[in-house]
């Protein structure tokens, strides 16, 4: 996935209104979708340090989309940010 313009050095892009986090790094149509979504909406944030560790600090949570994504990357571990 090409990542939106704002976005290009960020890794995690979070959904203020549902409080779910995407992983750029790993996507598949349905998050490419979201992102979009996201995107056009304008109802997005990023986090400092871009981890997914920090978004969880913030009450977010990765979404079912990166996840199932992440899975079928070959990560396993929700929590594990490669550097």
């Amino acid at each position: 996935m090409e990542r939106p313009s704002k976005f290009e050095h960020h890794r995690y892009i979070g959904d203020k209104r549902t409080q779910v986090v995407y992983d750029l790094d790993h996507t598949d149509e349905e998050v490419e979708a979201a992102v979009a979504e996201l995107m056009e909406a304008e109802t997005f944030i990023c986090f400092a340090p871009d981890t997914l560790a920090e978004a969880r600090n913030r009450g977010y949570r990765l979404a079912k989309a990166s996840r199932r994504a992440r899975r079928e990357a070959g990560i396993e571990d929700d929590s594990a940010d490669a550097a």
